[in-house]
């Protein structure tokens, strides 16, 4: 992977600010992906900026051709497509993706998750915004253009499985869980029919990580919210960016809390009564394996990329998954996969 090269950040730099001399990037914290985050004050005209730099991007001319968008980074489409809709997203200031870098608009350091550690009484009216804006955004985007990348990968069942696979690798036996050969079988069996289940509901548009540390909060205001990190966007289930929400591994919410905002989101949606109860039950399934999911991908992340800081959520995140297990008791491979989680992690 590329190494940041700030000559050239400086030399974009003096496309948009002449006159602003040589930039003194302050590194920003990062997430759990190889880019790196720089901010800076370009001065009058300009103000502050965020320069992301993305070392394992493709460079321009290696991304194929095809579509109105070829060349363009996968974030710069989806940015692109997400501000066409009016979806509030950062500005782009300048780009030089042959070099790996862009100049976005700062937003400042409050997402959600910062936010509410200072103004914890807002959790109802941020979260509240923050579903409201998912509605908006799934029915202005249900008409993307057909060339758009989103529409090219979806949550298919191979990718819903893998995902499951990945819990059971990472999750389980890296961490010296192992199953035995039935609880194995069982395990790969459930996990075949789940993704099958959820992969054969409609599909729109899914931001895939639309939790507390992704949603930015605007000035001070709970209900001005803006999304970040959405590069990975693509079609799935109405509720997988519920469940990133509302199932967040960063955030705790009682039952009640999370049935106000499904509530919401239904009403937003235009659902029924039947509707609304569809919606809790699909929230449930993708509950189960999102968070199987993003707890082997935690300890994925420190096994792998040498990164610890997201193990302290590995077991609250399988507990999330275990609840909505228990909630689907009815559904007999639901109550399978929780006899079966329980035997592994409660020796």
């Amino acid at each position: 992977m590329r190494e940041p090269s700030f000559e050239h950040l400086a030399a974009l730099v003096r496309r948009v600010a002449p006159g602003a001399g040589a930039p003194l990037p302050a590194a920003m914290p990062g997430g759990a992906s190889p880019r790196q985050f720089f901010r800076f004050d370009l001065g009058d005209g300009v103000g502050k900026v965020v320069a992301m730099f993305v070392p394992d991007a493709a460079r321009p001319d290696e991304i194929q051709k095809g579509g109105p968008s070829a060349g363009r980074w996968p974030f710069l489409e989806v940015r692109d497509l997400l501000d066409g809709h009016g979806i509030r997203v950062p500005r782009l200031i300048a780009e030089a993706t042959e070099h790996g870098w862009l100049l976005l608009e700062d937003l400042g350091d409050d997402t959600i998750a910062h936010f509410l550690t200072r103004r914890p009484e807002a959790k109802r009216a941020v979260y509240q915004a923050a579903v409201r804006d998912l509605a908006g955004a799934q029915r202005a985007l249900a008409a993307a253009p057909a060339t758009s990348i989103v529409r090219t990968r979806a949550f298919d069942a191979d990718l819903l499985r893998w995902e499951l696979d990945h819990f059971r690798e990472w999750g389980l036996e890296a961490r010296g869980i192992a199953l035995d050969a039935d609880d194995r079988a069982a395990f790969d069996a459930i996990g075949a029919r789940l993704a099958e289940r959820i992969a054969s509901w409609p599909r729109g548009f899914v931001h895939r990580d639309y939790q507390s540390r992704n949603l930015m909060v605007l000035g001070d205001d709970p209900a001005s919210i803006a999304w970040i990190d959405f590069q990975d966007a693509l079609l799935g289930p109405r509720v997988y960016d519920l469940v990133a929400l509302l199932s967040d591994s960063y955030q705790e919410f009682d039952r009640a809390f999370i049935a106000e905002r499904l509530d919401e989101y239904a009403a937003h949606a235009g659902l029924d009564a039947e509707g609304r109860a569809e919606v809790a039950r699909e929230f449930d399934l993708v509950t189960v394996q999102r968070k199987l999911k993003d707890a082997g991908r935690f300890v994925f992340i420190d096994r792998q990329k040498g990164n610890p800081s997201f193990l302290p959520f590995v077991e609250p995140t399988i507990a999330k998954a275990r609840a909505a297990l228990e909630r689907l008791s009815s559904d007999d491979d639901m109550r399978a996969l929780g006899a079966l989680l329980a035997r592994a992690l409660d020796r």
